[in-house]
């Protein structure tokens, strides 16, 4: 069941039960109680909740339970570093320890009954935090952290474990980071950092520590969430406090497991609609890595091509790296808004300039070749046999005196320029140093983005570490393969956020007159025939062939006359997924002894194969067209999953589909398309006829409603083939199998 962690929302797929319930608790949303128009046709939430952390991270009271001054002992350090962190944050610091008298001379208070005041966060040093989570939730506390590990990351009864430190937690009213979690909230950030920082969430501590180590190159961080286990507060509860923070300027994430799909997307919603971007690693691409994760947090990894495509849909940017993540954020967070999508390479060797602009082109970099007056008017410094068109080859020498600065200059006035990219492959002191302080000077003086990568090994360079890396300016990058994907994802960002609508906002709040008809056809538990799930189509508007449903020969002769000849004849029953494979279809029927015939072998083959029928289909035959499939599925993390993709008999050997996650509109629809290798299929290729891809749109966006308004009641919907025709004829489904749950 998909909604809220604390049950603020019901899944329940019947929306007028929601509605009815009446009293639904407050939503930290609006600050107000959730309303019909909160929540999608199926009862799910539509706006992300925002947990109120300022306590969390600048809380005015901490009680350490289990704080130590023991030597040697584990609790000890922790307890130092808290410590020290309290004084750094201003808060006062209650040990709590039913032993002790003191604690690093700090009066140390028995229990939490007994603390002198209300506090705002209880970091919890001890195996089991089950029981003072019923304490804390009696003295009102407001957060908490576990560091406490055994619970799902270690199997079933870990798993058991930490389901009643969940329900726990819910029923007390405070939120909990942990169990399984660490230190790296309290660690001591730099605050002599200016501009927008990164705001970092990871699962695994460890993982997040080239982030952290920005900061040792000038980028400021302003937050780091380890969220462990996730029992209670999550990577989404964070997504959605940090895009609300005004001094976030990127949000980095270490992503093992997602413990709420939707929650996931609500965030990355509400990051999307404040232009805050997000960046991701998201392990599990693999099975090993799949496998590896699950037994380290203890969730559901899910299918990663659905989680790849919801995170496309929502404007995650996905890194597959620690490095792409810290180079990728670095950017996204200090950089402008592009003036223009142009990319010009500039360096001071051909051959770096070539191999660079070659890899940038291959990853969908637009280079444009830069005008007749603007090479002419580089030229003026460069030498006239050097290229200048883009890449741009100074050959070496003006870097050296003052024509570097003019170039420079030149390249970013030009307003289809958004991005200078300047390799230097290796420090040739004294020109890399001048080339790198007029890079440094020009973007002082610049609203576009200045990107370099120093190439040197070394990294020991003064115009590495003082010139390039002390500007906070230019962006500064130790790979080609960094810089690139980096700044790629800079202007996809900044292109995806000008256009974005959310889809949350235009999602159906209240059935269509088709879920009616719809209600009235299923079947739980069951698989519906072919002609069952048709009428399931018609009732969602999905226009299928002519057909009628016949018991005898007689009737089959009788229909292939109204439905018209030639004809499709096809078994249809309930379970029956798998009719060509058993020789239960007969296409190309031209006549009435052909339909007799056709009746009687696959009646007899039925009988022979054990199949279970309601009757054989006569349908009308449609041959011109394209072949797609479309469907829906149930994710284990978002629920009801829309895909399209190449249909027909090899859909299974080509895998070429799309995923998207209801709810989403025409532009997503359109980009599913987009991204099919077989795209061109529908343009017409070799001489056939342009498809209608506007019909096609159509059916991907009542599929989509299907899955909306039924929800979990559909276990599995496939049209296929969907025959989508020439352009304005429209598609029809010629074959469709349904499963109810």
């Amino acid at each position: 069941m998909l909604g809220s962690t604390h049950g603020t929302f019901t899944t329940d797929p019947r929306r007028a039960h929601v509605v009815a319930c009446g009293e639904l608790p407050p939503n930290a949303v609006h600050g107000r109680a959730v309303t019909a128009d909160d929540l999608d046709v199926s009862g799910r939430p539509l706006y992300a909740g925002v947990p109120d952390l300022d306590r969390f991270f600048r809380p005015a009271s901490v009680a350490v339970v289990g704080a130590s001054d023991a030597e040697g002992r584990p609790n000890t350090g922790i307890t130092r570093q808290l410590i020290a962190w309290a004084e750094r944050v201003g808060a006062r610091l209650h040990p709590v320890h039913p032993t002790r008298q003191s604690v690093f001379g700090i009066p140390c208070f028995p229990s939490v009954a007994d603390l002198p005041e209300q506090v705002d966060l209880a970091v919890l040093l001890v195996g089991d935090p089950l029981p003072v989570i019923e304490q804390l939730a009696e003295e009102k506390v407001r957060f908490a952290v576990a560091f406490a590990s055994g619970f799902a990351e270690t199997g079933e009864e870990g798993a058991a474990a930490q389901e009643r430190l969940t329900a726990a937690v819910q029923r007390s009213g405070l939120r909990l980071l942990g169990p399984n979690t660490n230190l790296n909230a309290f660690e001591k950030f730099r605050d002599d950092l200016e501009g927008p920082a990164i705001a970092l969430i990871t699962q695994s501590g460890h993982q997040g520590r080239p982030v952290f180590t920005l900061q040792e190159l000038g980028i400021r961080l302003s937050h780091w969430a380890p969220t462990g286990n996730e029992a209670d507060l999550e990577t989404a509860d964070f997504i959605s406090y940090f895009a609300e923070r005004p001094e976030v300027g990127a949000i980095a994430c270490y992503v093992e497991g997602l413990k709420d799909g939707r929650a996931f997307l609500l965030a990355a919603d509400r990051a999307a609609r404040r232009g805050v971007p997000v960046v991701a690693v998201k392990v599990g691409r693999t099975e090993t890595g799949a496998r590896m994760a699950a037994s380290h947090t203890g969730k559901l990894t899910g299918a990663d091509t659905v989680v790849d495509a919801a995170m496309r849909q929502f404007g995650v940017i996905r890194v597959d790296g620690l490095d792409e993540l810290q180079d990728t954020s670095a950017l996204l967070a200090r950089a402008r808004r592009p003036k223009a999508d142009g990319v010009v390479v500039y360096s001071i060797s051909g051959g770096t300039g070539a191999h660079f602009s070659d890899l940038a082109t291959e990853a969908g970099l637009s280079l444009p070749t830069l005008s007749a007056d603007r090479q002419a008017e580089l030229h003026q410094w460069i030498p006239e046999y050097l290229n200048v068109a883009n890449p741009v080859d100074n050959g070496g020498h003006p870097v050296g005196d003052w024509r570097g600065r003019k170039i420079i200059d030149a390249i970013l006035d030009d307003p289809e320029v958004g991005v200078l990219i300047c390799p230097i492959t290796g420090p040739f002191p004294p020109m890399s140093d001048k080339l790198a302080q007029d890079l440094v000077d020009a973007a002082e003086q610049t609203d576009k983005l200045v990107c370099v990568v120093w190439g040197s090994p070394v990294g020991t360079e003064e115009a590495y570490r003082t010139t390039l890396l002390g500007s906070s300016r230019v962006a500064t990058f130790r790979t080609f393969a960094n810089c690139i994907t980096a700044v790629r994802a800079y202007l996809d960002h900044h292109r995806f956020t000008a256009h974005y609508r959310s889809p949350f906002d235009e999602a159906p709040r209240t059935p269509s007159p088709s879920f009616r008809k719809a209600q009235a056809l299923m079947r739980p538990g069951q698989q519906l025939s072919e002609h069952a799930a048709k009428q399931l189509l018609r009732a969602y508007g999905i226009r299928v062939p002519r057909e009628q449903l016949v018991t005898s020969a007689a009737a089959a002769v009788r229909a292939a006359g109204l439905v018209g000849y030639p004809v499709v004849m096809k078994a249809s029953g309930a379970q029956l997924a798998h009719k060509t494979e058993l020789g239960l279809v007969k296409i190309g029927l031209t006549s009435a002894s052909q339909v007799r015939d056709a009746y009687r072998e696959l009646t007899d083959i039925a009988r022979y194969e054990g199949v279970a029928l309601d009757g054989i289909l006569v349908c009308q035959m449609i041959e011109r067209g394209v072949e797609m499939v479309v469907g829906v599925t149930q994710d284990p993390l978002f629920g009801p999953t829309v895909t399209v993709g190449l249909g027909g008999v090899l859909v299974e050997v080509l895998r070429d589909a799309a995923v998207r996650v209801p709810p989403f509109g025409e532009d997503q629809a359109k980009a599913m398309l987009a991204e099919l290798r077989g795209r061109a299929l529908l343009d017409g290729v070799r001489g056939a006829a342009p498809a209608d891809i506007d019909a096609l749109v159509e059916v991907v966006l009542r599929v989509q409603r299907m899955a909306l308004e039924l929800g979990e009641d559909i276990a599995e919907l496939d049209i296929n083939p969907l025959m989508v025709l020439p352009r304005g004829q429209g598609a029809v489904a010629l074959d469709a199998l349904a499963v109810c749950q």
